[in-house]
């Protein structure tokens, strides 16, 4: 259920002011997040370490039922999975970005909750998340999260 009880349509802010919105709270907690959120592409300077990357994505209807799955929890786990992925090459996350598929039966408020629950994930592993793409859906939710993560080439498992 959600938190907010009002709804509205996400066509009523765009794209544009959907992101804007999304994007306001991110917090950044790598020093190698040279330029996060809010341009073409981020800027990520990993020094002398190699860079892990890993890509997960969760479609409604195969990987989660919205019936059984508030959208808070879908959100912290779709940050997680995908860290899973960098921690298990015994690197350490620094940064993610998040594509989403809305169709629309999702309202704002939805999509506000799915990502307090990424951002609650980000902050949790001090992950920033630098960019992605929005994009309308016919087939439902979609979300792609893609991560990166840092680690010196003799410590790659």
């Amino acid at each position: 259920m959600l938190e907010n009880s009002t709804r509205t349509e996400l066509e009523s802010i765009g794209e544009f002011g959907l992101i804007d919105l999304l994007t306001a709270h991110i917090n950044l907690h790598q020093p190698s997040t040279l330029k996060g959120v809010g341009d073409d592409a981020a800027v990520i300077n990993h020094l002398n370490n190699r860079t892990v990357v890993s890509t997960d994505l969760l479609l409604e209807g195969v990987h989660f039922d919205l019936s059984y799955f508030p959208l808070k929890h879908l959100g912290y786990k779709a940050i997680v999975v995908n860290l899973s992925d960098i921690y298990a090459m015994n690197a350490k996350p620094t940064q993610v970005t998040v594509s989403l598929g809305l169709s629309s039966k999702f309202s704002l408020e939805a999509v506000e909750e799915l990502y307090a629950g990424m951002l609650m994930a980000c902050n949790r592993y001090e992950v920033d998340l630098v960019g992605g793409d929005t994009s309308s859906s016919k087939q439902g939710l979609v979300i792609s999260v893609t991560g990166l993560g840092e680690v010196a080439e003799e410590d790659i498992v």
